[in-house]
């Protein structure tokens, strides 16, 4: 199972939308204290709809605290300044894929301390970043790509009628 980490997450309607990609994926969520909101915000839930009471998702004090309680955990690091892009990486099936807070990122620390697993998507310069739903969408299907969708419904189907 795969697993998305938001570290320092400020807005509650970008992890309403991404709680609801990890359920429609089967992906756990793993949030970094402190949160710019509160988990019971009536925005989060909105964004989340109906889905947020089927998530796995997991708090954690700090960064400190996240490595502590996942030991050995093979962590990737969602930045607009990694020098590989997100897809020359192989996603193992239980990694990691951490992005950080929207007004600032993953700090830079972190980044220098795991520059390996550092990825980025590509973007023209004259663009500070994606919205942070937008690019754990992105990223998080990649990584389901190369397992082939392998826990998921591949086909999908009409309401009214049936494919020929």
């Amino acid at each position: 199972m795969l697993n998305i980490v938001l570290h320092e997450p400020e807005i509650p309607a970008n992890t309403g939308n991404i709680g609801r990609t990890c359920v429609a994926t089967g992906t756990r969520l793993h949030l970094i204290e402190p949160l710019g909101f509160l988990l019971n915000e009536k925005a989060i839930k909105r964004a989340g709809m109906d889905y947020w009471k089927d998530l796995d998702v997991t708090t954690y004090l700090n960064y400190e605290d996240f490595l502590q309680r996942n030991p050995g955990a093979r962590i990737y690091y969602a930045t607009t300044k990694a020098p590989q892009t997100y897809t020359e990486v192989s996603y193992e099936d239980d990694c990691f894929i951490m992005f950080g807070k929207e007004s600032a990122g993953i700090p830079e620390e972190i980044l220098l301390n795991n520059q390996e697993t550092c990825v980025r998507i590509p973007m023209i310069n004259e663009i500070r970043s994606l919205n942070l739903s937008n690019s754990v969408a992105i990223v998080l299907y990649e990584a389901l790509r190369q397992h082939d969708f392998s826990h998921m419904q591949l086909g999908g189907h009409l309401t009214k009628y049936d494919w020929k």
